[in-house]
């Protein structure tokens, strides 16, 4: 990956708003979170929109139990890059989300179940990303430690990468291959409400630090003009990238 990308949360409590926002982005933005609060409220309705309108979708529905379940949830999701119809423009599931506290069995579990139901229904596999710690829990002595113990036992696993703030993104760059992947949360452009989460970023902060995709929810979509905001955070990548 050349450069970082923008993911924008779709944190809303409507399909109404949530589709609003879709098209308002819809030149600017081609990642979509969805998350607990939509999937819950609407199922993969959501996802099936944004992938007919040729979007990528980043599913964070952060898996975790007991390994046999995992690997049956993380088969469904793979499931949903079938398209339903004929449509050309339909875009398979792009990333998901699991827990690296569910340990190494639930891990492997998790990729081999995408592995082969990626397989089994010739899609192409999502990325699959372990959660460490969220970025609403406050900053502790040995949490960076303990995020890199997470995310070096998400590469043991197999997994593509993990989910981690910009603060302990550059340790995971240290000891993790170049095509790990690192998603942040938590971006804030400067001056940005922080809001709920305790360890935030500006875009140019987290792409100094390695991250590759950059997760944007409140700045955007609460925003007066979110395209405008979008497209702010965007030249910002933009020229992080240029002078990187």
């Amino acid at each position: 990956m050349n450069k970082a990308q923008l993911i924008v949360a779709l944190d809303v409590d409507t399909f109404d708003q949530a589709q609003k926002l879709i098209e308002d982005l819809d030149d600017s933005v081609d990642i979509f979170k969805v998350g607990s609060q939509m999937f819950t409220a609407y199922g993969p309705f959501v996802t099936r929109y944004l992938q007919v309108r040729g979007k990528k979708v980043f599913l964070d529905l952060k898996f975790h139990d007991i390994p046999n379940t995992v690997a049956s949830a993380v088969k469904s999701a793979v499931s949903l890059s079938v398209a339903p119809g004929n449509e050309q423009d339909f875009a398979p599931l792009h990333m998901l989300t699991v827990h690296t506290c569910g340990g190494h069995e639930m891990l492997e579990a998790a990729v081999k179940a995408a592995d082969e139901q990626a397989k089994k229904l010739k899609v192409k596999r999502p990325l699959i990303v372990g959660v460490t710690v969220l970025t609403s829990q406050a900053k502790e002595d040995k949490l960076q430690a303990l995020v890199l113990e997470r995310a070096l036992l998400a590469k043991r696993a197999g997994l593509d990468g993990v989910v981690a703030s910009v603060e302990e993104a550059p340790l995971i760059r240290r000891y993790c291959p170049k095509d790990f992947i690192i998603v942040t949360p938590g971006i804030r452009p400067a001056g940005a409400d922080v809001g709920d989460q305790k360890r935030v970023a500006t875009p140019q902060a987290a792409i100094e630090s390695g991250s590759n995709y950059l997760v944007v929810g409140r700045p955007i979509v609460q925003a007066d003009n979110p395209k405008k905001s979008a497209q702010a955070i965007i030249k910002e990548i933009s020229n992080s990238a240029f002078l990187g």
